[in-house]
């Protein structure tokens, strides 16, 4: 299965994955903090391990920083 990640396209052996195996598989620094957009839309935290993904998705993993001017 192909899937875009943050614009790169991998390949993945398997068949059927989640975003939640997905978050595992690419290692990703502070699961906790990320919000993720499969094809444009945020996925609910809660819906991670539930939402699946399909050939030629995109998965955009984003993370947000606080800071401002002082």
């Amino acid at each position: 299965m192909k899937i875009s990640i943050n614009g790169d396209l991998k390949d993945f052996a398997k068949d059927s994955l989640s975003l939640g195996e997905l978050i595992a598989l690419q290692n990703i620094e502070s699961p906790e903090m990320v919000s993720v957009q499969l094809n444009g839309n945020f996925v609910e935290r809660g819906s991670f391990q539930s939402t699946f993904l399909n050939e030629g998705d995109s998965v955009d993993f984003l993370y947000f920083m606080g800071g401002g001017r002082f």
